[in-house]
């Protein structure tokens, strides 16, 4: 069985389990990811609020890291509640030994009753020895005022506080917006390349919000792990979050949890459905007809852990090409697809953080324009197939994909093959989720023309 994707969260423990590393681990495990853990401190706390905090020694804290990192690994951290400038300077210590790339920092300070979580003596800590090693800093607007030192009082405050936190080392912000008065709620990222923009959610009249900064920071962290580009994550796990408040229940006399099950499940079918109505609209205001193949074409996502062929959704009927426009017969639907299905299967039994493909047609010029947008492109012959795949329908393009990819090691953006007898040589595209495969094929189509233009 594939190794999931490892996360890992140094963070206070929560005893009452809606926040700290409990809520981590429920986020990660959720998102599909081993989640491994260094405890900083123990909370004495239930749903009323923190009534005592008692830190674990900074040696114990940075063996812990050690401990995970050098045996375990993991493919993205992300720290919580650090308390204290001796936890602070351990952990970087420890991180300097072993280094992650992908950290995400929540810079927790001030509990949802009021509990400072971060001593006075360690923002400075903070500032020095974790920000600079953040690939991305999630703070509220109270964290971000105390990072920046300037109050936030209107969007443009809220813009230039994502420019002086970026001036502290961190290669982007996540400026959350859940403690203002907007409506709908803005949160802001910005990274130092300059990519960056504002994500909306209706504001939620609930008091069940207690853990909502660790599950946003968890969810990024985890699906970074999963491979995901930083725009994506960030963007994916703000929809996590919105939908686990949104299911958040009560829990004891205060303030309840939100609840990451619920966010994973209407992540679940509904949503892979809901991507692929996306995705086609993308595609039939775009039009890249020029690419559906002769044996026409189909898009199609999985769901995380997809196991068979009723985990895929796919187009009934396939995509066409009629009268010089792509066309549907109908709505997406699971177990659509076995082609598409087997394709995806194999992807994800790799490991491969795509879960979505679109077949289109093959050509020099296709695979020139892939180049040109930047996908990352490689090839299988079906000469080498074994009897076994060749005789069995549909089965040379499950054995070609992880042909490919047992051979690359990772996963390419699109695979093509060039055919044989009786198969039309075809070029397929991959993507995290259905819309971003059909970004990739408008923009390939785009390609396309702009080279005959050139022409």
């Amino acid at each position: 069985m594939t190794t999931p994707p490892r996360a890992l969260t140094i963070a206070g423990s929560d005893s009452g389990g809606g926040a700290g590393i409990q809520a981590d681990l429920r986020t990660f495990a959720v998102l599909g990811c081993h989640g491994s853990s260094a405890v900083t401190a123990v909370t004495v706390q239930n749903s009323l609020g923190v009534h005592g905090i008692h830190p674990v020694p900074p040696e114990t804290v940075a063996g812990q890291v050690a401990a995970v990192l050098g045996d375990i690994g993991a493919d993205a951290a992300k720290t919580g509640m650090l308390l204290s400038a001796g936890i602070i300077e351990a952990v970087a210590d420890a991180l300097d030994r072993y280094p992650v790339d992908r950290l995400v920092v929540d810079p927790v300070m001030v509990a949802k009753g009021g509990s400072r979580l971060l001593r006075d003596d360690a923002r400075d800590a903070l500032v020095r020895h974790v920000l600079p090693r953040a690939l991305l800093v999630t703070p509220n607007l109270p964290e971000a005022e105390v990072l920046c030192g300037r109050e936030i009082r209107s969007p443009a405050d809220a813009r230039d506080a994502c420019r002086r936190i970026l001036d502290l080392g961190p290669r982007a912000v996540l400026l959350k917006g859940g403690h203002g008065h907007e409506d709908p709620v803005v949160d802001r990222w910005l990274a130092r390349d300059g990519e960056g923009g504002e994500l909306r959610a209706p504001r939620l009249e609930t008091p069940h919000t207690h853990g909502t900064g660790c599950t946003l920071s968890a969810a990024v962290t985890a699906l970074l792990a999963r491979g995901e580009a930083l725009a994506r994550a960030v963007e994916r796990a703000h929809g996590f979050l919105h939908r686990a408040l949104r299911a958040g229940y009560a829990l004891g006399a205060g303030h309840g949890p939100t609840n990451p099950y619920a966010a994973a499940r209407l992540a679940g079918r509904d949503a892979v459905l809901e991507r692929l109505r996306e995705a086609w609209d993308l595609l039939e205001a775009a039009n890249p007809a020029g690419l559906v193949p002769e044996v026409q074409s189909n898009l199609a996502e999985a769901v995380d852990g997809a196991e068979g062929f009723d985990d895929v959704a796919a187009f009934p009927g396939r995509l066409v090409r009629c009268e010089g426009r792509i066309r549907r017969l109908d709505g997406p639907r699971f177990g659509a697809s076995r082609h598409m299905a087997k394709i995806l299967l194999a992807s994800a039994r790799r490991g491969s953080p795509f879960r979505a493909v679109m077949n289109v047609r093959y050509g020099a010029d296709v695979l020139a324009a892939c180049r040109a947008t930047g996908l990352v492109v490689e090839g299988f012959s079906r000469a080498g197939e074994p009897d076994d795949v060749k005789h069995t329908e549909g089965s040379s393009l499950e054995w070609g994909t992880g042909a490919v990819l047992d051979r690359c090691g990772t996963a390419p953006d699109a695979i093509y093959d060039e055919g044989d007898m009786g198969k039309e040589p075809m070029v397929r595209i991959f993507g995290t989720d259905a819309p971003e495969v059909a970004r990739r094929v408008v923009a390939v189509a785009r390609a396309l023309e702009s080279r005959k233009d050139a022409r």
